[in-house]
C-alpha cells in the first residue's frame, strides 16, 4: 500500500500571520536619520593631492612678495644684518610663514599641511641644485683664463714659474699622478670591499659584528690620520720611500670603509629566495655568491665604487704627506714624489699670483670633469646586468640579420638587373657595329665619286697610260681601303 508523504495543503483562510512588531522611535531620530540619508546622497569631493591650482599660485607669489618685503624691513631698519647667509634664512622663515597663513584661509588643516610640507621639501633640493651649479659654474669661469691654453693640458711646471704667463706650462703631470695614485687605490680597494662585505653577510657571528663596528668607526676617520698611518708604518717603519705608491696606501685607507658599508648595504638587499633556490638546486655557497649574489648586485656595487672614488680622488693631505710635492711629470709610482690634482690645486692658490690662482682653478675644474668622466664609467659597467645585456645582444642579432637581408636584397636586385642589362647591351653592341661599318663604306663610296667627279690623282702617281693592269689593281685597293 502507497503512503502519501506529500504535506498536507491549508487553504489560505486557515494560515495566520504574525502580528506586526510595534517599535517605539523618538521623532529627533527619525529626523537625525533622514538627515544622514540626505548627507550619504550628496556627492562627495575628492581631495585633490596632487597639480598646481591658481590658489595655490596666488598663495606662492603673495608668500614670496610679503617674505623679501619684511625681510628688506628687518634687515635694514630694524636689525640691520650683514652678509647674505642672515636675511636668506630669515626670507626663508618669512616665506614659509606666510605661506602656511595664506593657505590657511582657504584649504583644511591636511592640505595645508601637505602644501607647506611639499614647498620646504622642494625649496631645500632647489637650494642643493643651485648650489651645486654655482660652485661648477664658479670653478669653471675662474678657470676658463687657463683652460684656454692647449699648454695647460700637455705640459708640466718643470719649465715654468709663478711669474711666467699661462702660456708656460701645465697640469699634464697631476693628471698622470692622479690617475695612477687612484687606479692602485682601486685595484687595492674593490677586491677587499666586497670580499669583506661578503664576508660580513654569509658568515655572521661575533668577529662579523665586531668587523662591522670597525668599519663604521674608520668611516669617520680624518684624512690626515689616515696619511700619518702610512707614513708612521710604510714610511719610516718599513722605509718605503714617498712615491705615488704610498700616496694610494693612503687614499685607499680612506676609500676602503666607504667600499666595505655600501657594498655590505647592497648585497644584504638580495632577496633570500634567489640564494635558497641556488643551494636548493645543488649549488655551493661560493657558487651561489659567484653566480647568484654578485651578478645580482653589480649595479650596486658599482655606486659602491663611486662613492669610495668619490672619497678618495679628492684627497690632498695624505698625498702631502705620503707622496710630497713636484712640479716634473713622473711615471714611476715607486719613486719620487708624485703629484696629484687636488695637491697641484692646493699649491696653486695658495700662491699671490693671478696667473698660479688661475691655474688652480683650472686644474679643479679638470678634476670634476675627471670625476665625470670616471663615474659615467663607473654606471655604464654597473648597469649592463644580465637583462639588459640579453637585450643588447637580441638588438645586435636584429640589426645584423636586417643588414644581411638588405646586402642580400640588394644583390639579388643587381643580379636580375645585370641578367635583364646583359642582352640588351649585347644587341645593342651589334648595332652599334652594324652601324659604325655601314657608316664607314658610305665614307669610301663617297670619298671614290668626290675623287672621280673631281679628277684627283696623287702626285707620285705615274701616267695612266703607263701603268700595268697589275699596279692599277694593286692602286684601287689601297683606295678602297
Amino acid at each position: 500500500m502507497a503512503i502519501d508523504t506529500k504535506p498536507a495543503m491549508l487553504p489560505p483562510s486557515t494560515v495566520s500571520s504574525p502580528p506586526p512588531i510595534e517599535v517605539d522611535v523618538a521623532p529627533e531620530e527619525v529626523g537625525a536619520s533622514e538627515a544622514n540619508r540626505a548627507r550619504g546622497m550628496r556627492r562627495e569631493v575628492r581631495r585633490q593631492l596632487g597639480g598646481a591650482r591658481l590658489g595655490d599660485l596666488f598663495a606662492l607669489v603673495g608668500a614670496v612678495t610679503a617674505s623679501l618685503s619684511t625681510t628688506w624691513a628687518v634687515t635694514t631698519q630694524i636689525m640691520p644684518v650683514t652678509g647674505s647667509l642672515g636675511p636668506f634664512l630669515i626670507a626663508f622663515a618669512l616665506f614659509v610663514a606666510f605661506y602656511t597663513l595664506l593657505l590657511s584661509f582657504t584649504e583644511p588643516t591636511p592640505i595645508v599641511r601637505d602644501r607647506v610640507a611639499s614647498v620646504v621639501v622642494h625649496s631645500l633640493a632647489i637650494i642643493v641644485v643651485l648650489t651645486l651649479i654655482f660652485v661648477v659654474a664658479f670653478t669653471i669661469f675662474r678657470g676658463l683664463e687657463a683652460l684656454r691654453f692647449p699648454n695647460f693640458f700637455v705640459q708640466d711646471m718643470s719649465l715654468a714659474g709663478p711669474l711666467d704667463p699661462l702660456s708656460a706650462g701645465g697640469i699634464v703631470h697631476a693628471i698622470v699622478g692622479s690617475l695612477i695614485q687612484i687606479t692602485i687605490a682601486l685595484v687595492i680597494t674593490i677586491p677587499l670591499g666586497i670580499l669583506t662585505a661578503l664576508y660580513l653577510n654569509e658568515m655572521p657571528g661575533r668577529f662579523a659584528s665586531f668587523v662591522r663596528t670597525v668599519v663604521e668607526a674608520m668611516s669617520a676617520l680624518p684624512s690626515i690620520v689616515a696619511g700619518l698611518f702610512i707614513y708612521a708604518t710604510a714610511i719610516l717603519i718599513l722605509g718605503l720611500e714617498k712615491s705615488g705608491f704610498a700616496a694610494a696606501l693612503a687614499i685607499s685607507v680612506m676609500m676602503l670603509p666607504i667600499m666595505i658599508r655600501a657594498s655590505d648595504v647592497v648585497i644584504r638587499m638580495v632577496p633570500s629566495t634567489l640564494k635558497e633556490g641556488a643551494i636548493g638546486l645543488g649549488a655551493g655557497q661560493w657558487r651561489t655568491v659567484w653566480h647568484v649574489v654578485l651578478p645580482t648586485s653589480r649595479s650596486g656595487l658599482a655606486t659602491a665604487i663611486i662613492l669610495a672614488t668619490a672619497r678618495g680622488i679628492g684627497e690632498t693631505s695624505p698625498v702631502l704627506l705620503t707622496s710630497g710635492f713636484t712640479a716634473a711629470m713622473n711615471l714611476d709610482p715607486l719613486r719620487g714624489p708624485m703629484v696629484s690634482l687636488p695637491l697641484a690645486v692646493f699649491q696653486f692658490v695658495k700662491s699671490p699670483e693671478p696667473t698660479m690662482i688661475a691655474r688652480g682653478f683650472g686644474a679643479a675644474a679638470v678634476l670634476m670633469l675627471l670625476v665625470l668622466l670616471l663615474f659615467a664609467g663607473a654606471r655604464w659597467l654597473g648597469g649592463r646586468t644580465i637583462e639588459k645585456q640579453d637585450r643588447a645582444r637580441h638588438r645586435r642579432e636584429r640589426a645584423l640579420a636586417s643588414v644581411v637581408a638588405a646586402i642580400a636584397s640588394i644583390g639579388r636586385a643587381v643580379r636580375h638587373i645585370g641578367r635583364r642589362a646583359v642582352p640588351v647591351l649585347r644587341a645593342a653592341h651589334v648595332a652599334g657595329a652594324r652601324v659604325a661599318r655601314a657608316i664607314n663604306g658610305l665614307w669610301v663610296v663617297l670619298s671614290q665619286r668626290v675623287r672621280q667627279a673631281l679628277g684627283y690623282r696623287s702626285p707620285e702617281m705615274p701616267p695612266t697610260e703607263s701603268i700595268d693592269p697589275s699596279t692599277s689593281l694593286s692602286l684601287a685597293a689601297g683606295e678602297q681601303t
